[in-house]
């Protein structure tokens, strides 16, 4: 099994797959984040590579990393265009987490396995061009493109040979020790502020963090997927909003309920950030002259049409419920139902406790099982 499985190298999984957009260590963060924006418009992946001297690449970056260094930076809040104009290696992790580490085309499947196990958050595999007999050839694109290699596409390279693994696939997720019970969760009436820490290992972990009832009901989630539907101008909703507050912006980031615009702007006066309400009723502004130009050119064709912002290349609109199974869920359920949804997680419910939260299954850990059946 293991030979007609493993014979495939890492760039069989690659095909097709674009380049991955990159900047500088140098590049200022407010580059970042408008470049993030085009991301996310373009339907790619909402994240873009930070590379160094030789195009090293030093780390990945997405919009999660740009609030949490605005909500946590020194300043940034009473400065944010100061902050901004900041180099986007101050966004960087410092101790190590959310590791990018650079493989060889030719490294079989099992070694970009081993390579995620041990740590690394995603893979950067060199684009070659002309093919697979010039990949073998050595043959690099011009540029030293790359792209990425996920958890996502070994989980879905292991499921398209899923018949392999007949004795562990139906198997429930909870009988094979894939429920976690140490997730990240904060509660609906906490400040955003607190939980920008969680948010931060979220990141790293490729998970979310839950929002949780007193009584442990999950009510909702704050995911770096969803937050790269909003745009910087976001941080003075983390800065100012109660958790439930903030899931309610993000579901309608470009035109927020009355209220909850009214608290952020009287959460920026109070504390005295007029810097960051001077941006946020600037974006307010241009979200209402662009949706006024829109509705204007909708009357004179004749339609009235609803917008609402895309999340990027997630596969997920922001208002969508948690993905959520059951601890007798069968381990290639969970992983359909997961990659159908374009997470790297799924919520576990535990059915026979009110449905309450019993914990999170992630890819890391269902790679993990694929792992030991090919010893």
């Amino acid at each position: 099994m293991a030979v007609s499985l493993l014979a495939n190298e890492v760039s069989d999984l690659c095909i097709g797959k674009p380049a991955v957009r990159s900047l500088p260590l140098s590049a200022a963060a407010g580059e970042l984040a408008a470049a993030l924006r085009r991301v996310a418009r373009s339907g790619a992946a909402a994240c873009v590579a930070v590379t160094g001297p030789a195009r090293a690449v030093a780390g990945r970056v997405g919009l999660a990393d740009v609030l949490c260094f605005l909500c946590t930076e020194p300043d940034a809040l009473a400065r944010p265009a100061a902050a901004l104009a900041k180099p986007v290696s101050a966004l960087l992790p410092k101790d190590g987490a959310g590791e990018v580490r650079r493989v060889d085309p030719r490294s079989s499947i099992l070694e970009a396995l081993d390579a995620i196990l041990s740590g690394a958050q995603v893979l950067a595999v060199p684009l070659r061009a002309g093919g697979r007999k010039k990949q073998l050839a050595g043959g690099a694109a011009a540029g030293g493109d790359f792209c990425w290699l996920t958890q996502e596409d070994l989980v879905r390279y292991f499921l398209n040979s899923i018949g392999l693994f007949y004795h562990v696939a139906a198997r429930s997720v909870s009988s094979l020790g894939l429920v976690r019970t140490d997730y990240l969760s904060v509660r609906p009436g906490e400040s955003a502020l607190s939980a920008v820490p969680l948010i931060r290992r979220a990141v790293t972990s490729e998970t979310a963090v839950a929002v949780v009832t007193e009584d442990g009901h999950l009510v909702g989630e704050i995911s770096p997927a969803l937050l790269a539907a909003c745009d910087e101008t976001a941080a003075a909703a983390i800065a100012t909003l109660s958790v439930a507050d903030l899931m309610a912006y993000v579901d309608y980031f470009g035109s927020p309920p009355e209220h909850i615009l009214r608290a952020i702007k009287a959460g920026l006066k109070d504390k005295g950030l007029d810097a960051m309400l001077d941006l946020i009723e600037d974006e307010t502004l241009s979200s209402f002259s662009s949706l006024s130009a829109s509705s204007s050119s909708d009357e004179e064709s004749g339609r009235t049409q609803l917008r609402r912002p895309s999340s990027g290349s997630y596969g997920r609109r922001s208002a969508e419920e948690p993905v959520v199974c059951s601890p007798t869920s069968s381990l290639v359920a969970v992983m359909v139902q997961a990659l159908a949804h374009r997470v790297n997680y799924v919520w576990v419910l535990d059915e026979d406790d009110d449905c309450r939260l019993a914990g999170i299954v992630t890819f890391a850990d269902v790679l993990r099982v694929f792992r030991e059946q090919l010893q």
